[in-house]
């Protein structure tokens, strides 16, 4: 038997098995923040076709190569929410304002008192 392996090892299409040892999907995302080493949880396919359920990361046991074990049993897992894409992140940026504003800006100032 193989030794576990961290979170950031899981790639897509990886087997997941409920506590029981029944297989019952596999990877279809995982989900957290890499440079933080924050893992939030699994994307898991419910067979070929079923639904993609979100699995929290508090109910991920077991990591080892090509496969993930849950700590949930399989109606338990079938329970769980829907999994729903994050909204994309944004990142917003001050514009610089142009060099005749700036300029301007220095002729306005008050002097210190």
């Amino acid at each position: 038997m193989t030794d576990p392996v961290s979170w950031l090892a899981i790639e897509n299409g990886w087997h997941v098995f409920a506590s029981g040892g029944e297989e019952i999907g596999s990877v279809h995302e995982v989900t957290g923040d890499e440079t933080a080493d924050i893992f939030d949880g699994l994307a898991v396919r419910f067979g070929r076709s079923g639904p993609t359920r979100y699995v929290p990361a508090e109910q991920v046991g077991e990591i080892f190569p090509d496969h993930v074990t849950l700590l949930l049993a399989v109606a338990d897992a079938e329970a769980l929410d829907r999994f729903e894409k994050p909204a994309p992140e944004i990142t917003i940026t001050a514009e610089k304002a142009p060099w005749w504003a700036r300029v301007g800006g220095w002729f306005r100032r008050k002097p210190y008192s």
